[in-house]
């Protein structure tokens, strides 16, 4: 399978610091943008969902 990472383009205003998101038919892909061939993470979209809204408090 062919997989598209995206990363923020606001990512530019924290440096290296930064992950890669990937959208998969079993959810949501994260991996950290300087290791793009290291661990990678699969997270179920609600699992993300919850990620996100946790993140933005």
């Amino acid at each position: 399978m062919d997989v598209t990472w995206r990363k923020s383009s606001r990512s530019s205003e924290y440096g290296d610091n930064c992950i890669e998101l990937a959208g998969l038919p079993e959810g949501v892909g994260v991996r950290d943008s300087k290791d793009p061939d290291g661990p990678k993470l699969l997270l179920g979209r609600n699992e993300f969902a919850a990620l996100m809204a946790a993140l933005k408090h």
